[in-house]
């Protein structure tokens, strides 16, 4: 094919029904995450909650890291036909949609200075919503066009998702300074919450005039509305527990957390970190003992969990063996500088002394640009030089790049400065991104195409995501400079698994 015939053929592709599809979409699932991340952030901050407890609430978005757990009741549950006559990923689709728009509501009905807990489970059920609309929007993806459409459906779905970025956190911040006072107004950021609500109507209407994907025929271990109803009580059941630990818990924490101050001398926070983290751990082995119970008890077929759950992680142990447990520890640990960075990135800006106005323009508007155009780049590297040296790249970068805040919290609150940190860190990133989920999608099995990249996509962000949850009581204890010298040495391992991974060339 010529190169003209090539570009042609390219920009038909780009302007193809699926490909708008993916944008709106995109943008769709890109509002709602800076809304319990970075906007957030700025929001508690103002509202007078402590550094450490700001920092707390990056742990609302670990259903994104989670989501792997019910993604299979998304993908083979199906909603009420006389309820719902959209077919199952559209249906799926509008429930997340208006489950995200009602969460986001409930989040703007209640102030953090008054009643933070009110605003803590807004926060978990815009993360859990949205993570479940990612899910149905990968596997629409996937299942609405040809292989050989769907670098493109990629590429648009990023960019939608970055422009929803941009209205959720520039555009956010933008209208809360443009409303807002030298004075905390709860009601100025209360209306900004509901228009990002009205913004997931664009999301809401593609959904309601797309078509329903011809899904490929395929067996299904469920046979009755029965087995699907047993296999979404046991993920109710081991949900109830979980959140049931944390509330119990809460009481017996607070006594150990003193108790381990008072006899062994211990920092606050440090017994904090160490309590908090017992109680995650708790949570989770008591819902997965749950589990195991109401399975013994034949609330579900042992075949059901086995074939949805097991089948998928077997395969990939099988294809890649021993190598199998370094490619998970590199996935799981390749995004932790910059994501335990990222968690404080707002609230640093705001101890710097820079308006929300500058956080908007430098961080959010020519961020999201610098991501695009490092996004474009490393796809490229990845084609002309491999994929493995693309990663290399990437992480080094975004390590470096840590390094650069440090200096910045070194210095005057200089918006030049800012804007360079701020472009170098955000096209690292992209960068490394585009990289990573080309490696990715290398792993993946294409008999599990979608329980398999939504494990890899979970464990990529899981244990930087509870490791960021700390990053307030660090700086609080240690100062930002060495806090963010920290996060470029962890950096330091993560090239050493890329190297290793690439000379046994795993995946690629």
């Amino acid at each position: 094919m010529k190169t003209s015939e090539s570009w042609q053929a390219a920009l038909i592709t780009l302007i193809h029904p699926r490909s708008v599809t993916m944008l709106f979409l995109g943008f769709s699932a890109g509002v709602p995450i800076l809304l319990i991340f970075s906007t957030l952030s700025v929001w508690l901050r103002e509202a007078g909650v402590e550094r450490g407890m700001v920092t707390f609430f990056s742990w609302a978005a670990l259903g994104y890291s989670f989501k792997f757990v019910w993604a299979p009741l998304v993908d083979c549950l199906p909603l009420p036909k006389s309820v719902f006559r959209l077919g199952r990923r559209r249906s799926w689709l509008l429930v997340s949609q208006f489950a995200i728009v009602i969460a986001i509501l409930w989040t703007s009905m209640f102030d953090p200075a008054t009643t933070l807990v009110m605003t803590a489970v807004g926060a978990v059920l815009i993360g859990f919503c949205s993570a479940t609309q990612d899910i149905v929007i990968d596997a629409y993806r996937i299942e609405s066009a040809k292989k050989d459409m769907q670098s493109m459906l990629s590429a648009m779905y990023i960019t939608g998702y970055r422009i929803g970025m941009l209205v959720a956190g520039a555009g956010a911040l933008g209208l809360a300074d443009y409303w807002g006072t030298d004075v905390y107004d709860f009601q100025v950021w209360s209306n900004v919450y509901r228009v990002m609500a009205l913004m997931m109507l664009i999301g809401i209407v593609t959904t309601l005039l797309i078509p329903e994907p011809d899904r490929p025929h395929k067996e299904t271990i469920f046979r009755s509305r029965s087995d699907y109803l047993r296999f979404a009580m046991l993920f109710l059941c081991a949900v109830t527990v979980f959140i049931a630990t944390f509330v119990v818990s809460s009481t017996p924490a607070d006594w150990v957390k003193s108790w381990l101050t008072n006899e062994f001398g211990m920092m606050s926070r440090l017994a904090g970190f160490l309590v908090a983290t017992s109680r995650l751990t708790l949570a989770v082995v008591l819902a997965g003992l749950s589990a195991k119970l109401l399975i013994e008890c034949h609330l579900v077929s042992r075949h059901h969990v086995y074939e949805t759950y097991i089948e998928p992680i077997n395969d990939f142990f099988r294809r890649y063996g021993r190598t199998a447990i370094i490619v998970i520890v590199l996935i799981g640990t390749y995004r932790i500088a910059d994501i335990v960075m990222g968690v404080i990135a707002n609230v640093f800006y705001i101890d710097m002394g820079f308006t929300k106005s500058q956080i908007a323009t430098y961080s959010k508007f020519w961020g999201l640009w610098a991501t695009i155009g490092g996004g474009f780049f490393g796809g490229i590297l990845s084609v002309r030089y491999g994929v493995y040296r693309a990663l290399f790249l990437g992480a080094l970068l975004s390590a470096v790049t840590n390094l650069l805040f440090a200096y910045l919290a070194t210095q005057s609150a200089d918006s030049l400065l800012l804007l360079w940190v701020v472009v170098a860190d955000n096209a690292s990133a992209g960068l490394a991104t585009a990289a990573f989920i080309a490696y990715l999608s290398s792993l993946t099995s294409m008999s599990f195409t979608a329980m398999q990249y939504a494990i890899f996509s979970s464990v990529m962000t899981l244990f930087p995501k509870i490791l960021a949850g700390y990053s307030g009581m660090i700086v609080d204890n240690m100062g930002y400079p060495i806090f963010f010298v920290g996060t470029a040495v962890l950096g330091i391992p993560v090239l050493l698994l890329v190297v290793w991974v690439g000379r046994h060339s795993v995946g690629r």
